[in-house]
């Protein structure tokens, strides 16, 4: 049955989508514009998102594989940041089917209803502009807002959404922030992206680093933008011969990396701002293993010796050449 209410959202996207304003190029009306001509959804129409089945759902969980469990603890903190205020996380897969959730009990049934909930399918295709949806096929963060849903039905919903990239830089996952609140503030809006966000970050970080379980993992040279989120997430991996064998999205961006760069051998001082010529990379490389031969013997030359395999007499040849004794 039509509202009368469905009604008047219907005419406000068509009025939009036919405006010439300003207005009528923004990122949303974008995707509203998405949702009706090439998907051809109705805002009035649909009785709720598709539900997979229990074997389905399973499936989902598998492609997605270890980031669920990586996610847990984040997921959790999320939850006991914002849970109490009538909100429910949901971390939904690249196609945007949530395979995973957190939620107060008193407010299951109402969200049950709405489709928040494990196995349902949010993708814009399906359901138009919606935060899980639409924060997929933009890979970027964003919160959709009651009526900015195209969806009549879903206009009482607040979605707020952050993307997770995984270790290649492609989209993995999204977590997602959802009340249906009458009194949630811009303020709290505001508060609840800042902690999606952070989570999101949280995942991809702790996703890369067991993706790189042998390597060293450092932050790339920020430049002038040292506080943007891109900044903060742009991690390296580097391997036993200081070379780079991996960079997180925000990395790849940052530094104009490729796969072609990544997949041929990359000295990680170059990429850093740290080139200098081989002899003096060795040097250094010799100072350090004689640095920290003393430290482990703890200062006592012969034991340092007898740990590198040379003679006393060459160690204290190479402490004065390097400038150590």
């Amino acid at each position: 049955m039509v509202t009368l209410q469905s009604g008047l959202h219907a005419e406000y996207i068509e009025s939009a989508l036919s405006s010439g304003s300003a207005a009528a190029q923004s990122a949303l009306i974008a995707s509203w514009r998405r949702s009706m001509r090439l998907y051809g959804l109705n805002p009035v129409e649909g009785k709720g998102p598709n539900v997979l089945t229990e074997q389905e759902l399973n499936q989902a969980r598998e492609r997605l594989g270890s980031l669920i469990m990586t996610a847990q603890t984040s997921l959790d903190r999320l939850y006991a940041a914002v849970g109490g205020a009538g909100c429910c996380i949901l971390l939904a897969d690249k196609n945007s089917i949530p395979v995973d959730r957190r939620g107060c009990v008193a407010d299951d049934e109402a969200f049950y209803r709405m489709g928040l909930w494990t196995g349902a399918v949010w993708s814009e295709e399906c359901e138009g502009t919606n935060g899980i949806g639409t924060a997929i096929a933009e890979q970027r963060a964003l919160t959709i807002h009651r009526d900015q849903h195209f969806r009549s039905r879903n206009t009482a919903l607040s979605c707020t959404v952050a993307p997770i990239f995984d270790h290649r830089g492609r989209l993995a996952a999204v977590i997602d922030v959802s009340s249906a609140r009458h009194d949630l503030t811009d303020d709290f809006v505001k508060l609840i992206s800042i902690a999606v966000a952070d989570a999101a970050r949280r995942v991809e970080a702790e996703n890369f680093r067991l993706a790189f379980p042998k390597a060293r993992i450092v932050l790339a040279p920020p430049g002038d933008n040292w506080m943007s989120e891109r900044a903060l997430n742009a991690l390296i991996a580097v391997d036993e011969d200081d070379l780079v064998i991996g960079a997180s999205r925000s990395a790849r961006q940052l530094l104009g990396l490729t796969d072609d760069a990544l997949n041929a051998p990359l000295p990680a001082a170059d990429l850093l701002g740290q080139h200098q010529s081989a002899a003096r990379d060795f040097a250094m490389a010799e100072r350090g293993a004689i640095q920290r031969a003393l430290a482990r013997s703890g200062g006592n030359v012969s034991a340092a010796a007898a740990d590198m395999g040379i003679s006393r007499a060459t160690l204290h040849r190479k402490l004065k050449r390097l400038g150590l004794s």
